[in-house]
């Protein structure tokens, strides 16, 4: 199963208007699994998300929750149907780090202390039409992630749901021993701390979306040295946070 595969379903269309109108048509549908994720024989999360490519998700996902500091701290993942199971070479680490209320449409509290988290040291430099070159295909059915660097594409994922998508990237690039310093990560979703909080923990220096970010998000990038930026198109990009980190050339 391709981890971007639609299914078409019959289905009924009403128009408003003047004229209603009843019609059919095809209507295309992203896949979606729900799958649960054992850490040591314990249950540690029951995830949605698009199938296909669950090595790179389950790396990334253990690494933003600060189960692992990097792929060779896992000593076996097994697939099996609708379930991940997973030993780490401590086999007394089950969970990382405290949960966190997210930023955004479901409140504006968060536990993240900014003081706690990395801070980027990169030097690291783009230029605002690299940055633009890496605008994710538009899609309704999913969200896209794509990590670049000067060289172009490193690696892009799209996923029904858009931490899954960065969690697959930050995966593949532990996976392939990336350099995340030199990289700059590319997203079609609202900015959330969360997402930051991901880069941050990869070292990514550079982070863009097509979207909106959120005031967490902006304040704990600023705080961290993170280049953060919305509203990105072929045109323009709004830069929140360290716009030194973008040239115009």
């Amino acid at each position: 199963m391709k981890i971007n595969e639609l299914h078409s379903y019959a289905t009924r269309i009403l128009r408003g208007g003047k004229d209603l109108r009843d019609e059919s048509a095809a209507q295309s549908v992203a896949e979606e699994t729900v799958i649960a994720m054992y850490i040591n024989g314990r249950h540690a999360t029951t995830s949605v998300l698009s199938p296909g490519y669950l090595e790179e998700y389950t790396i990334g996902y253990l690494f933003s929750e600060e189960v692992i500091r990097s792929a060779e701290d896992i000593e076996s993942i097994r697939f099996e149907k609708n379930r991940i199971s997973v030993l780490t070479k401590d086999p007394f680490r089950i969970t990382g780090r405290r949960k966190t209320i997210l930023a955004g449409c479901g409140g504006s509290t968060s536990y993240i202390d900014a003081s706690k988290l990395p801070t980027i040291t990169s030097d690291y430099v783009s230029s605002f039409a690299a940055i633009a070159d890496m605008i994710p295909s538009s899609s309704v059915q999913y969200e896209s992630a794509v990590l670049a660097d000067e060289n172009g594409v490193i690696r892009s994922f799209q996923d029904i749901d858009c931490y899954c998508a960065i969690d697959r990237v930050i995966g593949y690039g532990l996976l392939n021993a990336v350099d995340f310093s030199c990289t700059l990560l590319v997203i079609s979703g609202k900015i959330t701390s969360e997402m930051v909080r991901r880069c941050l923990l990869a070292g990514i220096p550079i982070l863009a979306t097509t979207g909106a970010v959120t005031t967490l998000a902006r304040e704990i990038a600023e705080e961290t040295n993170l280049c953060l930026a919305g509203f990105l198109t072929g045109e323009a990009m709004t830069v929140f946070s360290h716009p030194e980190r973008v040239s115009c050339s």
